[in-house]
């Protein structure tokens, strides 16, 4: 698989944490104003805080009740009724969504690749590299492919979040004992995906790049010897990470984990310029 599917998919998988497992949101992609100060954190309103406080308290949060086999078109049902975009409902289109889901996070926990779950999303626009001083350099205009992914993170809702998570949670457990994890708990395996995806630098500088056989790799032994869940965050940017990362601590606080459960940010700064 060539470089840019590997990091779009794991992007995709990380929204799909949000959209088909715990997300209710709002998916608006045209007119996005992609400053500095377009992704940053919109206030809640007073009916989202609202919302997003009865979530917590578990009040008025039905458990959806369906057979996991069967589950595909109550969650589209769910989920689809929020955005009516042509590109979310083809994404939704993929069979297994919470087995798919699950699997895609206990891969992230683990620190691999979820690719292998998102099969419903491929961008044909091409991984950029520019040369500079004699070395390779990741093209930053790479960066923009992804900016589809902090755009779905940027509408998320919070509070839907939490209501559908809890609604879902008990398909995710037998999801989850399906993969091998008989007495394991899924909520705690997400939190480790979570956590993986916080540890991930944030990276100030330009990233050097090795020409390997099909793809490339990072000279920086730091940044190279991250997992490949991390590194494909890594490439998406660092402003489309630090959105991702701000949005899924938000949602980890409102899930119910601690703030001392969860890694601080992490600035790299590189040795090129």
């Amino acid at each position: 698989m060539d470089e840019n599917k590997k990091i779009i998919r794991t992007g995709i998988i990380v929204v799909f944490v949000l959209i088909v497992a715990v997300a209710a949101y709002y998916f608006f992609i045209a007119g996005k104003d992609k400053s500095k100060a377009g992704i940053e954190s919109a206030l809640p309103s007073e009916k989202a805080a609202g919302d997003a406080s009865a979530a917590k308290e578990g009040m008025d949060v039905p458990t959806l009740n369906v057979d996991l086999d069967k589950s595909d078109d109550s969650v589209r049902t769910l989920i689809s009724e929020l955005s009516s975009n042509p590109t979310f409902v083809q994404w939704l289109k993929t069979k297994d969504l919470v087995r798919k889901f699950v699997a895609g996070v206990d891969n992230i926990a683990n620190g691999q690749s979820p690719r292998p779950q998102a099969d419903f999303f491929n961008l044909s626009l091409p991984f950029k590299v520019m040369s500079k001083d004699g070395q390779t350099l990741l093209d930053p205009s790479s960066y923009e492919r992804y900016n589809i992914v902090a755009d779905v993170f940027d509408s998320v809702s919070t509070a839907g979040c939490v209501r559908l998570y809890t609604a879902f949670k008990p398909l995710f457990q037998q999801a989850y004992r399906e993969l091998g994890y008989p007495k394991e708990d899924f909520h705690q395996t997400l939190l480790r995906a979570f956590v993986e995806i916080l540890r991930t630098p944030v990276v100030e500088g330009s990233i050097v790049l090795e020409k390997k056989i099909v793809s490339y790799a990072m000279v920086d032994p730091k940044l190279e010897e991250l997992n490949p869940a991390q590194k494909h965050l890594l490439r998406m940017g660092p402003e489309n990470l630090q959105l991702i990362q701000a949005k899924l601590k938000d949602l980890a606080l409102n899930l119910g984990f601690g703030e001392s459960q969860l890694p601080k940010p992490v600035l790299y700064v590189t040795g090129g310029r």
